[in-house]
């Protein structure tokens, strides 16, 4: 059972990889093929019956999500809908985002698929009291078909609104008394669970208003993590405390514990009374479903996410097997909630959550289960079990989480060692208990939950401080995972086992390797997809310039947070030589801050004014000028504009200060044009010249219409133009007389919008490769 469960979820996995799903026809052979391996005898038949029934089960149900689409003639247009809020709002500066399930759309000859994302913007929509879990409201909407940001080691958004069943996102519309509340409540479970989890909500924040941890409180008791800071965040992720701060399986296992012990003791003492229920049924099976259903309680109010589903699914088979009378193995266990959880969820292994879970319950059932010895009594007894515990769960993870973070905490085994106990047994059950409590002791134990948060985040900052605190590296090739694995199962090896120590042998390459860099003379450049923004990484042999940091999204929120810092960590990169900021508008220095607070950053270079706070974070700062110029590794820089007298002018935009940048070597350029107008385009015309050639130009100001004039173009001469640009952006760039002036000029084009983060190579010739084509999966653009 065990080898076909496995296979199953490998089935799974391997379409989550394919850049187009199977038709029917395959599906069909596939099917045949599935039912002929019934006849083989033995492990073949499992494993090969397996994979293909996970494959064709994790297709079909693909191709049923994908089936709800908006069609495109519907995207852009205003639309009547009628449904209910279906998920816990969520409130940000200025608006409130929402899952609707769609009943009704009124707007004829307009399709809208069942579930749909909207944000409502405007102080009276971002008040805490405007909307609840739910309402039945008449909304008008503007929607479009599911897009996200394609980068390299970035958060895939597609995927996610294919998970949740949502297929289309928009926002809704001022359009005054049209947009109604019908109904203050609509029957269903669901938004009986969503209102139940937003009016606890609602109780911790007003009973903790103003304190800095109440969003993790928030966290540990309905899984709301939404409410807690980017600051924060950073300290639970430099720690390795990250999986403590939300409905985690040890807070699930406990919580369930403590009610089946609960039962358990009250079902036996009824002995004595005239119930006698230890006649009826055992206290052993009485206290394991009462454990499973507190257990799915917690679950349904943490949103059902991946470690709080296979924490239940196991708690429900251990439960099962009491009933039944049955031994069941923990790895039999451990098998059946994984298939569970693919089968219900085939896309669920596209997230860290599902690895870190399985992963962690894996490694010390293997390290632990049947090898701690003889069972001893005592404090001394249950610290040592705890440090194996903590012992394996951090070696058993140390190689996934390279993978998918591109960092090790060197600190966490301290850290957790503090924390679990303090959060685990102390915070969260005083949090569950003070969220349900009446007033005042409700403020009396959230408070004391709250106090012990502050007084553990002190020790936490200072371990998180240090440079070292964190290990940083490229996350692992294929080969270097399956060696470090290998080596991790070594040393968790049994007592007994030759050599244990010498598994860390394996880890060799994982450890060592340094970040990829093109050659001695060469470049390459990174154009990340930030939206409707700018930020390029452009790289020499040695050193590492990032121009433009992508816009903000939302406070704590921005193209560096969200796209530009996780590539680094999964390059392993952890410093830039310079940072060039071309001017002050918000799409292009947004994220200035979060890189100069997570990176080491040598020289920042812009044409800020000198009032700008983020030249306050840099170490050394400068403008950018026309003149100015560099060599490293054989490749040239030339800053051609501004001129320097323009800071003078006081008149001049910010986007007439832009800073341009030319970067060549041997023979091949690359024009990096931020946002200059036509003015400065017919400055740099008289000023640069012939310095203006460049094989590869990032378009002036995103194709806006004040820019791209045929005599710069003529003068750039261009193989290939760059825009960034978001997807139907609001100032509609690039505009369509820039795109035909650039086509008659025989200029090939590209768009992050449509290709995803674009890379090119000097040492290629600058030949593009787009994001979206060499990592193409079957839902992106769906």
């Amino acid at each position: 059972m065990r080898s076909a469960i496995l296979t199953f979820a490998a089935g799974a996995c391997l379409v989550q990889i394919q850049s187009a799903l199977p038709d029917a026809r395959t599906l069909s052979a596939c099917m045949l093929a599935a039912v002929a391996c019934l006849f083989l005898r033995g492990l073949p038949r499992m494993l090969t019956t397996g994979l293909l029934l996970g494959f064709c089960w994790a297709a079909f149900i693909a191709h049923l999500a994908l089936s709800k689409a908006l069609p495109h003639d519907d995207e852009g247009r205003d639309i009547t809908v009628t449904g209910t809020i279906a998920s816990l709002p969520h409130r940000f500066d200025g608006g409130v985002r929402f899952q609707f399930d769609v009943a009704h759309t009124e707007t004829r000859n307009a399709s809208v698929p069942p579930k749909i994302v909207l944000s409502w913007y405007g102080a009276t929509a971002a008040d805490p009291a405007f909307i609840h879990p739910g309402e039945h409201w008449r909304l008008v909407v503007r929607l479009q078909r599911p897009h996200g940001n394609a980068n390299p080691h970035g958060f895939d958004y597609e995927a996610w609104l294919l998970e949740q069943g949502v297929r289309a996102t928009g926002y809704v519309r001022p359009a005054g008394s049209r947009n109604e509340r019908l109904d203050d409540w609509t029957p269903g479970a669901g938004y009986a669970i969503e209102r139940a989890r937003g009016y606890l909500r609602a109780r911790i924040l007003s009973t903790l208003d103003g304190e800095p941890y109440a969003g993790v409180i928030v966290a540990l008791v309905i899984g709301d993590q939404r409410g807690i800071d980017q600051d924060d965040w950073d300290v639970f992720n430099r720690t390795g405390i990250s999986h403590l701060v939300s409905i985690s399986g040890l807070h699930i296992t406990m919580v369930a514990g403590f009610a089946a012990w609960i039962v358990a003791s009250l079902w036996r003492r009824s002995f004595w009374t005239d119930a006698q229920l230890p006649l009826r049924l055992p206290a052993q099976k009485a206290a394991a479903l009462a454990g499973a259903m507190v257990a799915l309680m917690y679950v349904l109010l943490a949103g059902f996410g991946v470690p709080a589903q296979r924490t239940f699914y196991m708690l429900a088979v251990v439960a099962a097997a009491v009933w039944c009378g049955r031994i069941a193995s923990s790895s039999h266990v451990l098998c059946l909630a994984l298939g569970i959880v693919v089968l219900l969820d085939p896309w669920a292994m596209l997230w860290p959550g599902f690895w870190l879970s399985f992963g962690a319950v894996a490694a010390i059932l293997y390290a632990c289960s049947g090898r701690l010895g003889e069972r001893t009594r005592g404090w001394r007894a249950g610290l040592l079990v705890a440090a194996r515990t903590q012992w394996a769960v951090t070696i058993g993870l140390a190689p996934l989480t390279l993978l998918l973070f591109g960092q090790i905490s060197l600190v966490s085994p301290l850290a957790n060692a503090v924390a679990i106990p303090v959060i685990s047994l102390f915070v969260t059950p005083l949090a569950l208990v003070g969220s349900i409590l009446p007033s005042p002791l409700a403020d009396v134990v959230l408070g004391v939950a709250h106090l012990a948060i502050e007084l553990l985040a002190w020790p936490l900052q200072r371990l998180a401080a240090p440079a070292l605190a964190v290990w940083t590296a490229p996350a692992p090739t294929p080969w270097m995972l399956a060696l470090a694995l290998y080596g991790t199962a070594w040393m968790l090896a049994p007592r007994g086992w030759p050599q244990r120590w010498a598994g860390l042998a394996a880890w060799t390459p994982l450890l060592t390797q340094l970040p990829t860099a093109p050659p001695p003379g060469a470049f390459s450049v990174t154009a990340f997809d930030v939206g409707q923004g700018m930020a390029l990484l452009v790289e020499t042999h040695r050193h590492r310039l990032l121009y433009d940091t992508g816009p903000q999204y939302a406070p704590g929120a921005s193209g560096a947070t969200r796209v530009i810092l996780p590539y680094l960590r999964g390059r392993g990169v952890g410093r830039l030589d310079t940072l060039v900021v071309s001017h002050s508008d918000l799409d292009h220095v947004g994220g200035a801050d979060a890189v100069l607070q997570a990176l080491e950053v040598d020289s920042l270079v812009s044409s800020l004014p000198a009032s700008h706070p983020v030249l306050r974070k840099a170490k050394r700062t400068r403008r950018c000028a026309a003149g100015q110029a560099w060599t490293w590794d054989g490749v040239r820089f030339e800053m051609l504009g501004p001129d320097p007298g323009s800071y003078a002018n006081p008149r001049l935009k910010a986007n007439a200060r832009s800073c341009v940048l030319r970067v060549s070597a041997a023979g091949t350029a690359m024009l990096l044009a931020a946002d200059i107008e036509a003015a400065q385009e017919a400055e740099l015309l008289v000023t640069a010249g012939e310095r203006l050639r460049a094989k590869v130009l990032l378009a002036p100001h995103h194709g806006s219409g004040t820019s791209s004039t045929s005599a710069f173009l003529a003068a750039v001469r261009p193989d290939l133009a760059l825009f960034q640009v978001g997807h139907r952006n609001r100032y509609r760039h690039p505009k369509k007389e820039v795109v035909e002036r650039y086509r008659a000029m025989g200029i090939d084009q590209m768009r992050t919008d449509q290709t995803g983060a674009i890379t090119l190579d000097s040492a290629d010739g600058l030949i593009a490769r787009a994001y979206r084509v060499e990592h193409a999966r079957y839902w992106h653009g769906r």
